[in-house]
């Protein structure tokens, strides 16, 4: 049985985020699939080419708000992932908020959003991902809140500036300031 036969099983031979029925074709769920319904999901075209990159239609993925509770992960991960390009709409940002990920899960789910954007690393060249918490490897003078951010620091929760590897957001002193990704280290 191929794989696209397989999929095609396991979803009732609908697009597994959207529901229609014509043009399926397997898209392989990053960044490392292996070939098998385990990381692939089955996809309509117009599913296909937003995810695969293309510019994403909100109205499109409404249908999310039943699809990001599927049991099967690959189809959990590409709706959390669609609900993160989408995140400046406010549904999608309270879909967002609202989908639980076991760890495991989540981190599969952010390591594809990595490969098919800007890489942050630090100092060292460790690859950085919204959420994780760094130190600051040097005093920091921050323009315009009158403090200097003291080597040491520990900044939990951060953000990745999206257009920008060499930048991060994060908080100091209660401050959300940007941080050049050279003077921070992955703790």
């Amino acid at each position: 049985m191929s794989l696209a036969d397989q999929l095609a099983a396991r979803a009732g031979s609908v697009c597994e985020l959207c529901g229609a029925a014509d043009g399926l074709a397997a898209f392989d769920v990053g960044p490392e699939p292996d070939g098998t319904v385990d990381t692939a999901v089955l996809l309509c075209p117009t599913c296909a080419a937003q995810a695969a990159g293309g510019k994403a239609d909100p109205a499109h993925w409404r249908g999310l708000s039943s699809t990001m509770w599927s049991e099967h992960a690959p189809v959990q991960v590409m709706a959390w992932r669609m609900l993160d390009r989408l995140k400046g709409e406010d549904w999608a940002r309270d879909l967002l908020d609202m989908l639980y990920m076991e760890e495991d899960r989540l981190a599969w789910a952010k390591a594809g959003v990595q490969v098919e954007g800007v890489v942050h690393r630090d100092s060292n060249g460790a690859v950085l991902s919204a959420g994780d918490t760094v130190t600051l490897i040097k005093d920091l003078p921050v323009k315009g809140a009158g403090f200097t951010a003291k080597r040491g620091t520990a900044v939990r929760g951060i953000s990745l500036v999206a257009d920008n590897p060499g930048q991060i957001e994060g908080r100091v002193e209660g401050q959300r300031i940007v941080i050049l990704t050279e003077f921070v280290r992955k703790r």
